[in-house]
């Protein structure tokens, strides 16, 4: 698992909600440079719970835009898994998700320098809290009596 394929991939915008999903479980099994990813579709499918089309689609699209780079093949009791690898150079080229900081121009003095003008004077009073209006918990009849 690395944090910093992780990261880099939450940073990024890759479309759809289902891509930024499979592509977020992928990074969840890369080593740090993107690379060992080696999960069947099978096993994408079921923990992201998502169609068997769509992870075949997905994992399709994000080949042919070189977003994942096939490096290999493993040996599995189905016959083999494809071994993957992520390409940070193609996501560090996706749009990030932040939103830029924007300079307005606008220069506020965020310190009041001056006395305050004070409460409202048009503003309604409070209520007062309500009191308690409940009977003792216990009533009257079942204080502890005093045994002298």
């Amino acid at each position: 698992m690395s944090w910093r394929v992780a990261n880099a991939c939450a940073e990024r915008k890759f479309g759809s909600a289902t891509r930024k999903q499979i592509i977020m479980f992928l990074a969840d099994k890369a080593s740090d440079d993107g690379s060992g990813i080696w999960c069947s579709k099978g096993m994408i499918q079921r923990h992201t719970e998502l169609g068997e089309t769509t992870v075949k689609r997905t994992i399709r699209d994000f080949l042919k835009e070189g977003i994942l780079v096939e490096t290999g093949a493993r040996g599995c009791k189905n016959g083999f898994t494809v071994v993957y690898r992520i390409d940070l150079t193609r996501i560090e080229g996706l749009e990030l998700t932040a939103e830029p900081e924007i300079e307005t121009g606008a220069t506020v003095d965020s310190v009041q320098t001056g006395p305050g003008t004070g409460a409202n004077p048009r503003a309604r009073p409070r209520r007062a809290a309500r009191m308690d209006t409940r009977p003792d918990r216990y009533g009257p009849d079942h204080r502890p009596r005093d045994h002298a």
